[in-house]
């Protein structure tokens, strides 16, 4: 039986996936690949040069893309008092304490991020691996605990994304949607890469940013030459 499906492997016919292409070129590629029914996710797969079994070496954070995501985000805001009424005011579709608690150790999880104030991690804590595995735990490096929830709904209602890289130092984020068109991804993708290259470890040594590809969620990845990726970044021809 074959791997991929007969769209796939039209959408890949007389193409070298192997081959290395400027940034916007992967880009343009990608797009022209998408197959689906569906406005397929444009993602991007990018290996660092660290290690994420130690400690100094890990690479996380959020950021907010300049033209979001395209899709609805779910937030759920664990919070008491006048932060409560912050929260709703700022568009939060969750919002609660203790009551919030019970419907998630009872199954709720009807929400694609999750927000706490500082005061409320003890709590919260009492549900970590229920949110942990699923990339629902808030956590102070990626401003989703915080006493200003009100902004932190806004920018993850807006289109911030959290990323974080895996134990095989590869780091993979959604940029938007196909219909964006190329423009829009170049834009949210040169955001992400400057917010990761501001992350780099003092610890990681020689080169950060190793290889990266470009995806859609059904389609084929197409490589970026890695000597391009630091000048995409630092706004030169890419």
């Amino acid at each position: 039986m074959p791997k991929h499906g007969k769209k796939y492997r039209n959408s890949i016919e007389n193409v070298d996936l192997q081959a290395r292409h400027p940034v916007d070129e992967a880009v343009g590629k990608a797009l022209a690949a998408s197959f689906a029914k569906f406005d397929e996710t444009v993602d991007v797969a990018l290996r660092l040069g660290v290690d994420p079994k130690y400690s100094d070496q890990m690479v996380r954070g959020a950021v907010a893309l300049p033209h979001g995501l395209g899709k609805t985000v779910r937030v759920a805001v664990f919070a008491k008092g006048e932060k409560q009424t912050e929260a709703r005011e700022a568009g939060a579709d969750i919002v609660g304490a203790e009551d919030l608690v019970a419907r998630i150790k009872e199954g709720m999880l009807d929400f694609d991020s999750a927000i706490a104030t500082p005061d409320m991690m003890a709590l919260v804590g009492q549900v970590g691996r229920v949110l942990g595995p699923r990339g629902l735990m808030p956590n102070a490096k990626t401003g989703t605990v915080t006493f200003d929830v009100a902004a932190a709904v806004q920018e993850v209602k807006a289109g911030r994304v959290e990323f974080k890289v895996d134990k095989a130092g590869v780091l993979h984020a959604p940029l938007g949607k196909v219909s964006f068109g190329p423009e829009k991804i170049l834009d949210n993708l040169k955001v992400l890469l400057e917010q990761v290259n501001r992350l780099k470890p003092s610890s990681a040594k020689g080169a950060y940013m190793i290889s990266m590809a470009i995806s859609t969620t059904m389609g084929p990845g197409f490589k970026v030459e890695p000597t391009l990726i630091r000048k995409f970044v630092e706004g030169a021809a890419a």
